[in-house]
């Protein structure tokens, strides 16, 4: 047995006899052993018994839920930001302190979720239909339907589908704001007769932008085109885009009167 092999068993020896200690969770040890550096991390929740640190993002649809959640793991040092663009509102819940530093990894973000009697509304918005559609989308949207009333509009779809076989032939503006179309029957037992319907030219819907927040009105203008396959009707709503940011707006300012902290305008790095 060579020196090199004497001094190894006695180091091995030295290091089976040596006195045993009771570590301590929460810290990291590391120990040389026979066969080399070995390490035993005691910092996990399993060693002591507290969960890690918050993070992750957690994403809510209100500004209740919002508010709910901030107020309960914000912090002095919080930031939020409003996103106008992208309708959101982040929090960073462990933003840098002023002196401290902190991880910036715990968010909660607010994204706004359009309704979806907002979502079909939209969708409509400028397109010119059948008679017979027009009226359906009338009488399936007759709770947002507020001036006229939902009564007067469903007796209005109810004319246009009673009507939905004539030859429409010119329309009128009235002194009283609304449309009068003339027509021509064109059905077998009233051949020829003629008559006229009319509508508004203006009407009033109510909608709710975002999911639990407030309703706001908007103008619709009437729209119909005469046309060799009948007569095509629609609406135009007047400047949608600004309920919807006047909408998010007010969803900020009721986030902002809840907290202490100041909404920027902007996103979190």
């Amino acid at each position: 047995m060579t020196n090199t092999d004497n001094t190894q068993v006695i180091v091995d020896t030295a290091i089976r006899s040596a006195a045993h200690h009771e570590l301590e969770p929460g810290k990291f040890y590391v120990f040389n052993t026979p066969n080399g550096i070995a390490d035993v991390d005691l910092t996990g929740p399993e060693h002591t018994g507290q969960p890690p640190r918050k993070k992750g993002t957690t994403t809510v649809r209100d500004a209740r839920s919002w508010s709910t959640y901030f107020t309960k793991h914000s912090s002095q040092d919080s930031e939020v930001y409003a996103d106008s663009e992208r309708l959101t509102v982040t929090a960073v819940l462990n933003a840098h302190g002023t002196d401290d530093p902190s991880w910036g990894d715990h968010r909660l973000v607010l994204a706004l979720r359009a309704t979806d009697a907002w979502k079909q509304w939209m969708q409509t918005d400028g397109q010119l239909l059948d008679q017979e559609t027009f009226a359906e989308f009338l009488e399936g949207h007759l709770p947002e339907l507020l001036k006229p009333s939902s009564a007067d509009m469903l007796e209005i779809a109810q004319s246009l589908q009673a009507t939905s076989k004539v030859d429409f032939q010119s329309g009128v503006r009235l002194s009283s704001g609304q449309r009068q179309l003339q027509y021509v029957e064109t059905t077998t037992t009233k051949a020829g007769q003629k008559g006229q319907l009319t509508v508004p030219d203006t009407f009033v819907v109510g909608l709710v932008p975002f999911e639990g927040s407030e309703g706001y009105q908007l103008t619709a203008r009437l729209r119909y085109r005469i046309t060799e396959r009948g007569l095509r009707m629609g609406y135009k709503l007047e400047r949608p885009a600004d309920v919807l940011r006047a909408a998010f707006g007010d969803v900020v300012d009721a986030i902002d009167g809840d907290i202490e902290q100041p909404v920027m305008n902007g996103i979190p790095a």
